[in-house]
């Protein structure tokens, strides 16, 4: 018998093309099965489209940026790594733009580790005699997407107490990025650490603290002592818990 194709051919209509475009994001929005990372049986995975998780001073002190912006997910959902690119341009173009790019610090909270797949199946005109149907149905990977659950922190933000607001507008310009609902938290904690604002000053001025990149240490009253400055050593204690009034 003649091939389906050559008969298309033969009946003046071109060949069919199997170039497809991607799918639209609301194809993978919804969390339905298991997850399914990259591994030695799922192999061929396309590069996810985000490549930089942190922008801006990523180096700098954690005395440097006491204010802290979050953008916070309230929907459970799949984000394609197409869009964690386009927020993560959006939000770094405003605060580059009316910041300056030595006066924040930029980071992704969200990886895309789920592999999105596909069954390709040709919609051109004639294709109904070259694929009908079921045959080979678990599809190949067309991309990944992060997973995200309710109150997730997607993006954050750390910056100068003058510029938190162009953090609060950069999120803002952010979130039509993303499917779903998103809302912008001004954090209470200095910067990245989890210390509040008011405990790190304190500490810090009584020489509690000790930086650690973004990060920050607290140096308690617990933990062997030799090897420790003598300028670490304290007599009370770091932090003061509730005490029973019936306690002895």
């Amino acid at each position: 018998p003649r091939c389906p194709v050559a008969l298309s051919a033969a009946h003046g209509r071109p060949r069919p093309s199997v170039a497809m475009a991607r799918r639209p994001a609301k194809c993978y929005r919804v969390i339905k099965n298991k997850p399914y990372p990259k591994s030695r049986y799922c192999r061929g995975v396309p590069d996810p489209k985000i490549r930089i998780y942190d922008a801006g001073m990523k180096k700098f002190d954690c005395n440097v940026f006491p204010a802290c912006v979050h953008l916070v997910s309230f929907e459970k959902e799949q984000i394609s790594s197409e869009a964690m690119e386009a927020g993560r341009i959006a939000a770094n173009k405003y605060m580059v733009n009316n910041a300056g790019k030595n006066e924040f610090h930029l980071r992704v909270r969200m990886h895309p580790y789920h592999c999105l797949r596909i069954n390709k199946m040709l919609s051109c005109a004639g294709a109904d005699r070259l694929q009908t149907g079921m045959r080979g149905a678990f599809g190949k990977v067309q991309g990944t997407a992060a997973r995200i659950a309710i109150g997730q922190i997607m993006l954050s933000i750390r910056t100068k107490d003058q510029h938190a607001n162009k953090a609060v507008e950069g999120f803002r310009r952010a979130k039509f990025k993303f499917p779903g609902r998103q809302k912008i938290v001004v954090s209470r904690q200095w910067g990245f650490t989890k210390f509040t604002r008011e405990d790190y000053t304190k500490w810090k001025n009584e020489g509690r603290i000790r930086p650690d990149g973004v990060n920050c240490k607290l140096w308690e009253n617990h933990g062997p002592v030799a090897g420790r400055p003598a300028s670490t050593l304290f007599m009370g204690s770091a932090r003061t818990y509730k005490v029973r009034n019936d306690a002895v």
